[in-house]
């Protein structure tokens, strides 16, 4: 299983510990250094079966930077992967890829459902 995180994420940082206290077995990458690709993303969200701007940090100083709220609903999808592939500050964390499905976010709930 492969977790995307960003150490200087609060949110992150307490998925991981999570993740440690329930004795769950992973992969740790750096959503910044290692930015998921284009094809990364498109793949996940297909697994994912979520809409696409979930995939964007909406609380995050770039998006807002980007007054991406507004532009978001006017760009295609292939634009909006394209976008999320460019920066991993867009792209919302942790993000979880297992086998067969995509977390996006930290819900501890829905954490404990797909990852026991």
């Amino acid at each position: 299983m492969l977790v995307l995180v960003y150490r200087k994420c609060s949110t992150c940082i307490k998925a991981l510990k999570w993740l440690e206290e329930n004795n769950v077995v992973f992969e740790e990458r750096p959503i910044v250094e290692q930015n998921p690709t284009y094809e990364d993303l498109k793949k996940w969200h297909e697994m994912s079966g979520l809409p696409l701007r979930k995939f964007f940090n909406t609380s995050g100083l770039l998006y807002k930077d980007m007054q991406l709220k507004d532009k978001l609903p006017e760009m295609s999808e292939e634009e909006q992967l394209q976008l999320l592939a460019s920066n991993g500050k867009l792209v919302k964390r942790p993000l979880v890829v297992g086998a067969g499905f995509v977390l996006v976010g930290f819900k501890e709930e829905e954490w404990r459902e797909s990852l026991r």
